[in-house]
């Protein structure tokens, strides 16, 4: 049986435009970071009574579904808020560089040239969150706040539910680190490096409730610029790069952040599941408000992402059992496996993905609890997928090694200029900022790149050699601003932007995939839409993660014309799902 009763709609591609507003209707947005259609097809083949299999058999399914390019986290998620690529948005990676900015921390006077800069919207940037509401229940003190945005004081806290009063604001992050505005010589709040605006701001502007939870405070960003980080009435972001700790308060044995270890993953996101059912009930995200359903919200998922890229899951003590002995469960393995000539998920990776269907039919199960089957659309996909699948294909490269090379070339031949490339963050793709990008300073790290055996490790951790630096093809200043399809003095795109050869990985040996890069592992992801008069279909045109934006305003009766970023791009709604008739 499927989910919801689905009238069929006409199956053509609609273009963005205007329509009436539904104070009424709710779209529940769901990220499974790192999740493929592949794993998609999988699991609803071996779970047919799946949460996802029955979201899927009763809703519009778009099986060629590719993410932005770059597939990072961001501009993953911005592509989902704003309906916009890089071209038009301006956000490259989450970690990224820009000419046209300055320093963080350097002199600034209006009107003279940039110097160029960080451009650093991560998780260094969580600095202390508003402590409304959080009292330590055992002596009725505030705790103390790490950097990166931890709730725990020094990392331990007896209370680790508590983090469902985390409330973030401007507060939340330390500005000083941002990338400055030479016309104003003040950082530029995240909100307000966003080229296009968002749909929570077009949604908010419309009188109607909005809501976001996601894996940094710094994604606030999807408030939109010139929106003083207000269009998320209710934005919850515990920091996942904080330390994890059991639900006892003790930290645990790994010693490690929310992003490392698989059972405090499933831990993190499960605070998120529960800041979800919560909105559901028409209360805000800490469960303390009655404020209403909100008309957008949703998540994202991290569990499936760690499960693909560690290694495998520590040995556990099992125990103790009637005699008082206890035993030890073997490793697991991350990522996948082949299994009778099929590449599918591997144990961890498969108890991953339980672990999301289970609480996508919690949220089901409430919103027809709730008596808001009728007016909930459901939108799972994800911001980015993961490579490679195949672990024998896995060679980690450290691209240290590789930038002072190139480095030390260029001094030899510019010995006043001892660092070209300046900044880039290197994960499945190659990125470069160069301290001088002219032209043929780009072409000589091109050709550096495309010239130079690494060495990296396969996954056995076995040394291998690497030709052309790990990279399949290079794209060097102008050629950079022509594939990102922006002018040559643009100043925010990689100075030099490389695809690597599938299965290269620029860390060190102890991950089995990366996102980021523009393989098939990394772009092709799962899209699924359930809910009223959304039709039963497969549909394999191409589409992509930016369309979900305009869908979105389409299903609330709202404008997708009203987006920067549809109408710069020409953004279309997903095909099938027609505008909605004006009137209730």
């Amino acid at each position: 049986m499927t989910l919801f009763a689905l009238p069929a709609l006409s199956a053509d591609a609609q273009p963005a435009g205007p329509a009436a507003a539904h104070t009424d209707k709710h779209v529940l947005l769901i990220s499974v970071d790192g999740m493929h259609q592949s794993d998609l097809d999988w699991y609803v083949a071996n779970h047919p009574d799946s949460a996802l299999a029955k979201l899927t058999h009763g809703g519009s399914e778009y099986t060629d579904a590719a993410t932005s390019n770059p597939s990072d986290s961001d501009p993953g998620g911005t592509a989902l808020m704003t309906g916009g690529n890089p071209k038009s948005t301006g956000i490259y990676y989450d970690v990224e560089y820009s000419h046209k900015t300055d320093e963080p921390g350097a002199t600034c006077t209006p009107g003279r040239p940039t110097t160029g800069g960080d451009v650093i919207y991560d998780s260094p940037d969580d600095a202390m969150p508003s402590v409304n509401d959080f009292v330590n229940p055992a002596n009725g003190t505030f705790p103390s706040f790490d950097e990166n945005g931890s709730i725990f004081a020094h990392g331990v806290d007896t209370n680790p539910a508590a983090i469902l009063n985390l409330k973030n604001d401007a507060s939340s992050f330390n500005a000083s680190t941002f990338p400055v505005d030479p016309a104003t010589c003040k950082n530029i709040m995240p909100w307000d490096y966003l080229g296009d605006n968002s749909i929570f701001q077009v949604i908010h502007n419309a009188g109607l409730r909005t809501a976001w939870s996601d894996k940094h405070a710094v994604y606030m960003s999807f408030n939109g610029p010139g929106s003083n980080g207000q269009s998320i009435d209710d934005y919850f972001g515990p920091e996942i790069d904080s330390q994890a700790v059991m639900p006892n308060g003790v930290p645990y044995p790994q010693d490690d952040d929310w992003a490392h270890i698989d059972a405090a993953t499933k831990q993190y996101d499960g605070y998120k599941v529960q800041a979800i059912l919560n909105e559901i009930d028409g209360r805000d995200h800490s469960d303390k408000t009655q404020v209403g359903t909100p008309a957008i919200f949703g998540m994202n998922f991290q569990t499936v992402s760690v499960a693909q890229k560690i290694r495998s899951t520590p040995a556990t003590l099992i125990g103790p059992d009637a005699h008082g002995n206890y035993t030890t469960s073997a490793p697991q393995p991350g990522g996948y496996q082949w299994v009778d000539g099929q590449l599918v998920p591997g144990p961890v990776l498969s108890s991953a993905l339980d672990y999301v269907d289970a609480q996508l039919g919690s949220m089901v199960s409430k919103v027809r609890q709730d008596g808001l089957a009728g007016s909930t659309t459901i939108i799972v996909t994800a911001k980015h997928g993961q490579s490679p699948q195949d672990p024998n294909k896995l060679i980690t490269v450290q691209d240290g090694p590789i930038i002072s090379a190139i480095n030390a070339a260029w001094a030899q031949q510019h010995p006043n200029n001892k660092s070209l490339i300046v900044a880039g963050t290197d994960d499945d793709l190659w990125q470069s900022y160069l301290s001088d990008n002219s032209q043929a300073a780009c072409d000589f790290v091109k050709n550096y790149l495309w010239n130079h055996t690494a060495q990296g490790y396969d996954v056995n951790k076995k040394p291998v050699t690497v030709q052309h630096s790990g990279l399949t093809q290079i794209w060097a200043g102008s050629d950079a601003a022509k594939f990102f399809g922006v002018s040559a003095d643009n100043g925010h795109y990689p100075d030099v932007f490389g695809e690597v050869q599938e299965g290269i990985v620029y860390a060190k040996p102890t991950k089995l995939a990366e996102h980021g890069g523009m393989n098939t592992g990394d772009r092709h992801v799962l899209m699924v839409v359930n809910g009223p008069s959304i039709p039963t279909q497969v549909e394999s045109t191409s589409v992509e993660t930016t369309q979900v934006a305009p869908t979105i305003l389409s299903v609330l009766g709202l404008d997708p014309a009203s987006l920067t970023a549809v109408r710069a791009e020409g953004t279309q709604i997903l095909p099938g799902l027609a505008a909605p008739r004006t009137g209730r």
